[in-house]
C-alpha cells in the first residue's frame, strides 16, 4: 500500500471514539479537523490536519 496521506472518516470517528453526529456538531461548531469531500460524497482528513487538530486539544504542562 502507498505512503497513506489521509484517513476516512469512519477511520476518525473509530480512532476517537466518537459517532457521527458528534463529529459534524464539532464542524458545525469549527471545532473538527479539516477535511475534504471526493467525488464520491466520502469524506477524508488529512494526516497532518488530524495530527495539528489533535496537538491544538493537547493541554499545557503542568509546572
Amino acid at each position: 500500500m502507498a505512503n497513506r496521506q489521509s484517513i476516512s472518516l469512519a477511520e476518525f470517528l473509530a480512532a476517537e471514539g466518537v459517532p457521527k453526529s458528534t463529529f459534524f456538531r464539532w464542524k458545525a461548531l469549527g471545532l473538527a479537523p479539516r477535511t475534504y469531500k471526493l467525488p464520491n460524497g466520502r469524506i477524508r482528513i488529512r494526516l497532518d490536519a488530524y495530527e495539528a487538530w489533535q496537538k491544538s486539544l493537547e493541554e499545557p504542562q503542568a509546572a
